[in-house]
């Protein structure tokens, strides 16, 4: 007598055979560089709590060019992942009309960017200023 087997579908690399779910896996893993951002800002705040020299030996560790290589690596993908975020925003939208026409998805994604871009810019500003 045949022995019956069930259709298992191959699971193994399954994003990668279609490009919209690549660049999916890239923005979600574009959030482990922001967890471990917020990781590196806790210690800072731990280091704060202990003093003076603590919190300077914090900030001397950020100074290092791995750290730096880090900083620029977690800019650059969570700059993705907020490009990415905006790009979808007009997809998940209420519908939005003006003067009975759709508000065009492009400046919508456009405008979440440059906000993005400015409050970055506003931030910075102000941190070098303190």
């Amino acid at each position: 007598m045949a022995q019956i087997r069930t259709y298992t579908r191959p699971m193994q690399g399954w994003w990668r055979r279609n490009p919209y779910f690549v660049r999916y896996m890239i923005r979600e893993g574009s959030s482990v560089f922001l967890a471990a951002y917020a990781v590196i800002l806790l210690v800072g705040l731990y280091r704060l709590t202990q003093g003076e020299d603590a919190y300077e030996g914090w900030r001397a560790a950020l100074a290092s060019p791995w750290s730096i290589l880090f900083h620029w690596l977690a800019l650059a993908t969570v700059g993705y992942h907020a490009y990415t975020w905006w790009k979808v925003a007009p997809k998940t939208a209420p519908d939005l009309r003006i003067g009975g026409r759709p508000f065009p998805e492009v400046l919508i994604t456009a405008g979440g960017c440059a906000a993005t871009v400015a409050a970055s810019v506003l931030l910075y500003a102000i941190v070098r200023w303190m």
